[in-house]
């Protein structure tokens, strides 16, 4: 049985013709129309507007003055503005302006889709001098074309003379911390903050047998501390009091004012310091105990010994000391109590006197000098 090959419009008729039947010319070129509208009949839809390829903006520009230069960061965007993938490196172009002035063109870069942006401007001489002036910065990305979606945001610095780089960093361990000495400013400065930057390298985990072997552990977190002059005046020194015993510290140090500018806060960092490290090992023994008491308890043949608690946070033990004063013998230590501020000598001897003293230790094995001694006698029971 041969079979006719017919064309897509002719099959359109033909399955038309089927369901219709015997319809009329005019019902059946109406269903043909509508079954054209619904499958397209072939014809081709209209071409979709070509896409500008235009970078989405950068929304998160900032801007950071150390010194006699300003950092910029930002980050570079994926997709342009109608969401197409960015494959291709795009032109960045830098802008900066002076209080009202116009955003000169600094910059000229090409970066990465997706990637970290960042720009250093070393400030002409003419911007590191005088008084505080409002800078304002922004960025663009630019098509294969040259043509930009908009600018970034803006970020702000200022110009003008910044605050001193911070010189001659030293520290030294105390018993209330860590005192830091630096040279200050010879001439004075109006609203500075110190800003110590503080990142803890080690700490000391007692061994069991030396109980001062020092361990390296994973960097904890950079910790920022702050010390604002009074009256612009530098002090020249902080003490960390927030340190602690047996542990390794790095500290940096910088000068930052904060200006108002155009109804801007601007911060102006002075270059920082050199890093120093400071071992902050504990070689301070708790203080010496004080209220000692000595009762003699006859009946139960011994001598009662309480004393006052130590405050110092890292104490370990109490250090019990008798001497008999029958003999030229020395005090000799007669027991170790933990956290006990009393303790029971029952090796006295009836009718024997003895002076007594307590020493406080901590877990470093700093001991502190004995306490003024007391005397008692055990009597006859």
């Amino acid at each position: 049985m041969n079979r006719k090959h017919l064309a897509p419009d002719d099959r359109v008729s033909s399955a038309m013709a089927k369901v219709l039947g015997g319809a009329r010319p005019l019902a059946l070129w109406f269903a043909f129309l509508v079954a054209c509208t619904m499958i397209g009949c072939g014809t081709p839809g209209a071409p979709l507007p070509p896409s500008l390829s235009l970078p989405t903006p950068v929304l998160n520009l900032s801007a950071i003055r150390i010194g006699n230069s300003v950092r910029l960061t930002w980050s570079m965007p994926t997709r342009t503005t109608d969401k197409v993938v960015l494959r291709h490196p795009i032109p960045v172009q830098v802008c900066r302006a002076v209080e009202s002035g116009p955003c000169a063109e600094i910059a000229s870069l090409t970066l990465k889709p997706g990637a970290a942006g960042e720009y250093a401007d070393a400030l002409p001489a003419n911007l590191t001098q005088g008084p505080g002036r409002l800078l304002r910065y922004e960025v663009a990305l630019r098509n294969h074309a040259g043509k930009s979606a908009g600018p970034s945001n803006t970020a702000y610095s200022a110009a003008g003379t910044g605050p001193a780089a911070l010189t001659g960093l030293t520290g030294q361990v105390r018993r209330d911390g860590v005192l830091l000495n630096w040279h200050p400013a010879t001439e004075p400065e109006q609203s500075i903050l110190f800003r110590i930057e503080r990142l803890q390298l080690t700490a000391a985990v007692p061994d069991q047998a030396s109980k001062s072997a020092l361990a390296p552990v994973a960097p904890a977190a950079a910790q920022t501390l702050e010390v604002q002059s009074k009256d612009g005046v530098d002090p020249g020194h902080a003490v960390d009091a927030s340190a602690l015993f047996n542990q390794q510290y790095r500290y940096v140090l910088e000068r930052v004012a904060t200006l108002a500018l155009s109804g801007h806060s601007v911060e102006v960092q002075g270059l920082p310091s050199e890093a120093v490290v400071i071992s902050t090992t504990d070689i301070f023994p708790p203080a010496v105990p004080q209220g000692l008491v000595a009762v003699a308890d006859a009946a139960a043949g011994a001598i009662d010994l309480s004393w006052s608690p130590d405050s110092d946070s890292d104490l370990s033990a109490y250090h019990v000391y008798r001497r008999d004063m029958h003999t030229d013998l020395p005090p000799q230590r007669i027991s170790s109590v933990d956290t006990e501020t009393s303790f029971r000598d029952t090796g006295a001897q009836p009718e024997h006197a003895y002076a007594y003293s307590v020493s406080a230790t901590d877990q470093t094995g700093n001991e502190s000098v004995r306490s003024p001694e007391v005397e008692e006698t055990l009597p006859k029971p």
